[in-house]
């Protein structure tokens, strides 16, 4: 198997398997490449902005895929290399890519489940989109198998908005905040595994806990559990001037996703179906176990 960007979700799934040494990991820093092998994965250490990408072991293999694309523009030329060099080097069995939620844009609020049509406003969005364009070109053109996950964002044990409530960035009323959807780390390590061994081919797949909530009440949450000062309150007209522009982004989109595909299809039980149970969590002593 081969995980390609094998940070924090790589290094989540490869703890969930008995045999780790039948991973390989795919990243570009020399710290993780140390961490990888600790764990008993094996590494290679590789820029998926270089062209031509280093020979893969890609001949045969199932991939995951959770790198994300380049920091600009609207296309993903790292997934582009990569698919060059899969060509080059043997066409995998079968592909796992972990895409966004972004790609429906603003939905208004309404719920949302994978008919939904893709509608990215943003860029970053955008290069998701053509990722998910590349991979369905290279499903034809191989006949390898493609399983796509519409990822929500992703919270857990280290990837919590502590930085940010410790410097005492302000937010808007949660009246005002739009619909967000999450998912557990922890929960999304077991549907990375399912989808590897029983997503059905062709198919995309909400990856979320399927309560939304708001990106306002997530961050007093998390406040309140740290000890931490909740966020300063600001308008709307202030929230221009004052947030950044990425943040931005998130607060002018507003859907709520439905995990109902996910739960029929892939058999998936969340261990943490709502931030109710999944923040608490974080905090416990043993959070980092991926138990």
């Amino acid at each position: 198997m081969l995980i390609i960007g094998c940070g924090y979700m790589g290094q989540r799934v490869i703890r969930r398997l008995p045999d780790p040494s039948i991973i390989t990991g795919l990243l570009r820093s020399s710290d993780g490449a140390a961490q990888l092998r600790a764990l008993g994965a094996q590494a290679l250490q590789i820029d998926l902005d270089q062209d031509p990408l280093p020979p893969l072991p890609s001949a045969g293999a199932a991939v995951l895929y959770l790198a994300p694309p380049p920091a600009q523009g609207t296309t993903d030329t790292r997934m582009a290399h990569f698919l060059a060099a899969t060509a080059r080097d043997g066409e995998p069995a079968r592909i796992v890519y972990v895409s966004t939620t972004g790609i429906y844009g603003d939905c208004q609020g309404q719920w949302v489940d994978e008919s939904w049509p893709a509608r990215p406003n943003v860029d970053r969005a955008r290069r998701r989109w053509d990722a998910e364009q590349q991979l369905r070109a290279w499903r034809e053109r191989s006949g390898g198998e493609l399983v796509i996950l519409r990822v929500a964002g992703i919270y857990g044990p280290g990837k919590l908005p502590l930085a940010r409530l410790q410097k005492g960035l302000p937010m808007i009323p949660e009246a005002h905040a739009p619909w967000t959807n999450r998912i557990h780390a922890d929960d999304l390590a077991t549907v990375l595994l399912a989808a590897l061994e029983r997503g059905r081919d062709g198919e995309v797949y909400n990856a979320c806990d399927g309560h939304p909530g708001n990106m306002a009440d997530y961050f007093n949450r998390v406040a309140d559990l740290a000890g931490l000062p909740r966020p300063p309150v600001i308008g709307m007209a202030e929230a221009g001037q004052q947030l950044s522009a990425g943040l931005l982004s998130y607060l002018e989109e507003s859907r709520r996703l439905s995990n109902r595909k996910l739960i029929e299809e892939l058999g998936v039980t969340l261990r943490y179906p709502s931030l109710d149970e999944g923040l608490p969590a974080c905090f416990e002593p043993t959070a980092g176990s991926d138990g």
